[in-house]
Order: structure tokens, then C-alpha cells, then sequence
């Protein structure tokens, strides 16, 4: 449920009339990650993205009044996009909000830097239009892991950022153990990043023994 509560807090909506919730997504595979979590049986649809109005994109709506007072008492609301600040989760289900949050609207990238030879650089980033959710999330983050990110201000949106070895540090909290749900495009990304960085690291320390 967690995890669901990230996904509806990014890339979700709840209508005026105080009943549905929407969740729209690019990803037919998030869609159905997160109507299995619900137990929904809607039928799930295609729209054009307000992006790319060239590309369709996966939305599911379904009308639930008691799980949408409940968005409400930790914090959600409709037309929340430049307007989200804190939210009401239990330190217990953290992580899996911020994989869900992630899996939203978040994002990780990585490359070799020219400057220095042979260093690979990692992010892991979380982009919202609202700079005070971005900053609760910052905070929460850094008293909870102890783990300190940086926020950025680009056109009209905000970045939270945290760079290699944070990122390393905060992504083991999120992926805290197998079987968990989270968007397999985003994940493999992170497995390959992390398969350089590991194996980078074995190279390290080889040439320390043999120095």
C-alpha cells in the first residue's frame, strides 16, 4: 500500500467529487503492478500524454471513498501538483514509498566523467513541480538514513538528487529485500549502473594488493 501511495502521490489524482482516484502512467506494467496491489478489476485505458501528445499513455480510475479520505488524512488532495507538501507515513512503510515515489516520478542516471579518468558518476533523483514536498522529502530522508541530498530548481519543476554513494546507501533502503513491487525498466537500469559500480570496485581493490 506503501508503494501504492508514492505511485498516486506522482503520477496520481484524485477527482473533486471526492470518490476516484486516478493513476496514469506510460508504463502498462506500473498500471498493473499497482491495480494488483488494489485488487482492481477496472478496466484499464489509453490516453494521449500531456507531454507527447504523440505517445499514448496507460491510466486507471476507480471509485473508492474510503481509501480516498484516507489520501486526504495523510496529505493528498486534488490539484496537489504545485501545491503537495508532507505526508503522514509511518517511518515502517518509508521505503516503500520512496520506491514508489521513485518509480513515478523519479529517476537514476548514470556515465563516465571525462574529467577523471575511469570514475563513474551515479544519481539517484526525485522531481516534483512542489519545492516543499521535495523539501519534506529532503528532510525526511536525512533524519531517517542519515542520508543528505541536494535540491535543484530547473524551469518548473524541483529536483532532489543524491549522488553515487548516497545514492548507493538510500537505494538499499528501498530495495530492502526480492520480491517487492517497483517498475522493472527503472530497476534493471539500476541493476547495470550497479553492476559497473561493483565491478569497478572489485578492479580497486585488486590494485590495492597487488601495489
Amino acid at each position: 500500500m506503501a508503494y501504492a501511495i508514492g505511485l498516486i502521490t506522482t503520477d496520481g489524482s484524485l477527482s473533486k467529487d471526492k470518490r476516484h482516484i486516478n493513476l496514469t502512467s506510460k508504463d502498462l506494467d506500473q498500471i498493473k503492478t499497482f491495480a494488483k496491489i488494489l485488487g482492481l478489476k477496472n478496466k484499464i485505458g489509453k490516453k494521449k500524454s500531456s507531454y507527447s501528445p504523440r505517445k499514448e499513455c496507460f491510466q486507471i480510475q476507480f471509485g473508492n471513498v474510503e481509501l480516498y479520505h484516507f489520501l486526504e488524512k495523510i496529505g493528498l488532495e486534488p490539484n496537489k501538483t504545485k501545491t503537495l507538501s508532507s505526508l503522514k507515513i509511518p517511518n515502517i512503510y518509508f521505503g516503500d514509498f520512496l520506491r514508489g515515489h521513485l518509480d513515478g516520478d523519479g529517476c537514476t542516471y548514470s556515465y563516465w566523467d571525462p574529467r577523471w579518468k575511469s570514475s563513474f558518476m551515479f544519481y539517484t533523483v526525485f522531481i516534483c513541480a512542489s519545492k516543499k514536498h521535495l523539501e519534506w522529502l529532503k528532510e525526511r530522508i536525512k533524519n531517517l538514513y542519515k542520508i543528505e541530498g541536494r535540491i535543484s530548481t530547473h524551469k518548473t519543476w524541483f529536483n532532489l538528487r543524491f549522488a553515487k554513494y548516497d545514492s548507493l546507501k538510500l537505494l538499499n533502503k528501498i530495495y530492502y529485500r526480492n520480491n517487492l513491487p517497483y517498475l522493472k525498466r527503472k530497476k534493471c537500469k539500476i541493476d547495470d549502473a550497479l553492476s559497473i559500480i561493483n565491478k569497478r570496485a572489485e578492479v580497486l581493490e585488486l590494485v590495492d594488493r597487488l601495489a
